[in-house]
């Protein structure tokens, strides 16, 4: 069976050299030597400062709402943060789970990211923060978007999960907002098995969220701040360090494989489209094809020829009843009803590539 996405391992040799360090200095968490080292590392990698490791990619999202003080703590008052419904369900739900309801924007119909054009119609004097999702790593309009939150005094957080990596206009897309999260888990192109990352725009903020991912404690009898334990431990940091010494190799050929879909696919299927001032990761491959009846039948025409695909993200987050939207959002809807995410990782092979293509060529052209 092929499936939608494969985790890279990197050399185990070079993994044990790490293990065989973390065994020497007996220290598991807690800040130690190899967080430390790749939190340096990923900054000079990325091109960012004021970075922060964390346990996984949706405490990335808790830490980084509650670094910036959005969240529903006044009696009375129900806090609304500005979102997209095409995303995954974390990106909203912890919003909801720390009682800030998200009201969602429509999508742009190309980009498949937060439409600009419709935020203003829902900033309310409850809105505290937009949070734009750089759907499957695709920039989203960072410039509208600042404008609109100066103009509004609001906070701008992305939900930059598959951004990793990628450029816009020759810099980091993730220096945009006054924060981007970045999940770390074992299927994204970098990982550390479990794991994510926080850019703050503020050093500020940065001191205040290392308070807050250790409960609060800032000394041995000294708590500072409300916190939650979301550190990532030495295991994990030696996995990140081992994928990122690979990092090139890994993505060369990932992006192999997006070319020889794209090759092969971009004049049949509709693609997302892409600023073109931004320098691609290659982490997925989603298609949108001309009815959900299609698109579903084609997963499961895949699936009897030994291929997984992935209706990725379906459904459409306003459609989900326990976080409470109201209103429809027909951008997001039918592009979530009609899209699937095809195989994608480095080893896949040409073989598998052309075999997967043929088989969505025929039946979109069936």
């Amino acid at each position: 069976m092929i499936p939608v996405t494969k985790p890279y391992l990197p050399s185990r040799e070079k993994l044990n050299r790490y293990l065989d360090g973390i065994y020497e200095r007996q220290w598991l968490t807690n800040n130690g030597q190899l967080v430390q080292e790749l939190t340096q590392r990923l900054e000079d990698y990325l091109g960012v400062e004021n970075l922060l490791l964390v346990t996984n990619g949706t405490l990335a999202l808790q830490i980084a709402y509650r670094a910036l003080r959005v969240c529903g703590a006044t009696p009375g008052v129900q806090a609304e943060a500005i979102t997209t419904p095409f995303t995954f369900i974390a990106t909203a739900s912890f919003l909801k789970w720390d009682g800030v309801q998200p009201v969602f924007a429509d999508i742009d119909p190309d980009t498949w990211c937060l439409n600009p054009a419709n935020i203003e119609a829902v900033i309310s004097p409850h809105t505290q923060a937009i949070v734009p999702v750089h759907v499957f790593g695709n920039a989203c309009d960072v410039e509208t978007i600042s404008a609109i939150a100066e103009k509004h005094n609001l906070k701008v957080i992305y939900d930059a999960s598959h951004a990793f990596g990628v450029k816009y206009k020759g810099e980091s897309l993730l220096k945009h907002g006054d924060a981007a999260t970045l999940s770390f888990h074992a299927t994204k192109l970098f990982h550390t098995g479990e794991g994510g990352a926080i850019i703050f725009k503020r050093r500020d903020d940065l001191e205040r969220a290392k308070k807050m991912i250790n409960f609060g404690i800032t000394g041995p009898e000294i708590i500072e701040e409300l916190g939650i334990n979301a550190k990532m431990n030495e295991l994990q940091a030696a996995m990140g360090l081992c994928v990122l010494d690979e990092m090139e190799e890994n993505h060369t050929a990932r992006a192999a494989v997006w070319h020889r879909y794209e090759q092969a696919l971009s004049q049949t299927l509709r693609l997302q489209a892409k600023p073109q001032a931004l320098d691609y990761n290659y982490a997925y491959f989603p298609v949108v094809f001309e009815s959900e009846e299609q698109a579903v039948r084609l997963a499961a025409t895949l699936k009897e020829n030994g291929v997984l695909a992935r209706r990725y993200f379906y459904p459409s987050l306003e459609s989900v009843e326990c976080l409470g939207a109201e209103v429809d959002q027909p951008v997001s809807k039918e592009i979530a009803s009609r899209i699937l995410c095809l195989p994608i990782y480095s080893s896949l092979s040409l073989e598998s590539i052309d075999k997967i293509a043929g088989i969505v060529t025929e039946a979109a052209n069936g």
